[in-house]
């Protein structure tokens, strides 16, 4: 019961801090576009690098719990 359960704390920590990365890059592009809305493409060009980036971070934690859970 104590691996699982230390596992499901390492799953929602892996989920939570991309999640936090997607509300700061939101937040921060929403500002930015409304301080200077003609630097669109470039902001946008960003926060998807930055969106991606997270997804697949969080996508490779899920996948390597799921790996540890498989192994118990």
């Amino acid at each position: 019961m104590g691996r699982n359960l230390a596992l499901l704390i390492i799953f929602g920590l892996c989920i939570l801090g991309p999640c936090a990365v997607f509300a700061v890059s939101s937040f921060a592009s929403i500002n930015a576009l409304g301080r200077n809305p003609s630097s669109a493409p470039k902001i946008f060009t960003a926060m998807v690098l930055v969106l991606v980036f997270a997804e697949a971070l969080s996508l490779i934690a899920m996948l390597v719990v799921f790996q540890l859970f498989s192994a118990s």
